[in-house]
């Protein structure tokens, strides 16, 4: 059901009539003179969950109770669901004027790079996307904590300055995206997983945090304390 709302007044010392369209999901403002419509709240679909009846390594057909959801994915989550008949994919919902387009992804820290990396400048969807099928989201959390912005100028599409530009709008926000990671390719036990998740939690991002605890325990390996591996750890960076 939608509701629609007409409204006028002053604007600029310029009189503007607009018109609104209110619905369960979103609200809509319309120039009369115009029809651009402006969502001012995007609908948003947090996860799907339901069986893949189509799957290609660039988009998947979810099928939830009998609605299937065409789903735009990289190749790292097509890597992960490839030989799964049913699963859960986090979901990214980008809406343009002329399309809505869903983005899955097989875990959350996918999910918050892409949507990272589309709040620069220069990287769009596709983009993204393709930086996500290249590399890994800690992959590229480490390229712009470390600034390899050759290692990001390797994926096609992103050139010198767009690299620089990834470096210097997203250096300080990667480390967002790591506490989402469930675990560490890395970080090998509970005890390390602790200290790491203590200094991400402290704004140390998730790469430097890895090389410091990795460095601790290689000189210290029977060291059992979890608050002297975070201070070491500390000192190390």
């Amino acid at each position: 059901m939608y509701y629609y709302l007409w409204v006028s007044g002053m604007w600029k010392q310029r009189r503007i009539h607009l018109k609104v369209i209110i619905s369960a999901n979103n609200i809509w403002v319309i120039k009369t003179n115009s029809l651009f419509l402006t969502p001012l709240r995007k609908t948003m679909i947090a996860y799907l969950s339901g069986k893949f009846t189509y799957k290609t390594p660039t988009v998947i057909y979810v099928d939830v109770h009998g609605v299937g959801y065409e789903v735009n994915i990289s190749l790292n989550t097509y890597a992960q669901i490839q030989n799964l008949e049913e699963g859960k994919l986090f979901t990214y919902l980008q809406i343009k004027e002329d399309a809505h387009t869903l983005y899955g992804f097989f875990d959350l820290a996918e999910k918050e790079m892409f949507v990272l990396l589309i709040g620069v400048s220069g990287v769009g969807a596709a983009t993204a996307r393709m930086m996500l099928s290249g590399m890994k989201p800690e992959e590229i959390s480490n390229a712009i904590v470390m600034k390899q912005t050759a290692v990001l100028e390797k994926v096609k599409g992103i050139g010198r300055k767009t690299a620089e530009r990834l470096v210097l709008e997203l250096k300080d926000k990667v480390a967002k995206v790591s506490t989402s990671l469930t675990g560490s390719t890395k970080i090998g036990n509970t005890f390390e997983q602790d200290a790491l998740n203590a200094l991400i939690a402290l704004g140390i991002s998730r790469p430097v945090a890895e090389q410091a605890i990795k460095k601790i325990i290689m000189i210290e390996p029977s060291i059992n304390s979890l608050e002297n591996l975070i201070k070491k750890a500390l000192k190390a960076i």
